[in-house]
């Protein structure tokens, strides 16, 4: 589905559920296993989901010439059903933030 984030830009978005209908990238997350059932929690790659090499850089998430590999440590996200993934922005929010900070578009 879509929305609006704070009243600017438009930003797709799932809300975590086993049974709601899955936008595409949300299915191929499930094929690639950047998303993944873990028991009443969703395992979430973000950075998988919507990869910027600009921002994965920034965050030292990739490797570069000088060095600064990634090690793993929280590259994992948490979801629970009722949770919000912002798939323009990588991000996870709670159904509480995300009643505050977007609106839907019909």
């Amino acid at each position: 589905m879509k929305a609006i984030y704070k009243d600017r830009e438009v930003a797709e978005v799932w809300e975590i559920s086993r049974t709601s209908e899955r936008p595409d990238w949300v299915i191929e997350g499930f094929k690639k296993n950047y998303l993944v059932w873990v028991d009443n929690k969703l395992r979430i790659l973000l950075t998988g989901l919507n990869p910027s090499t600009k921002e994965m850089l920034k965050l030292g998430s990739m490797g570069s010439a000088g060095g600064g590999g990634f090690l793993g440590y929280a590259m994992y996200s948490i979801g629970y059903e009722g949770d919000i993934i912002d798939f323009t922005h990588r991000r996870l929010i709670s159904k509480k933030r995300f009643l505050k900070e977007y609106t839907l578009i019909s």
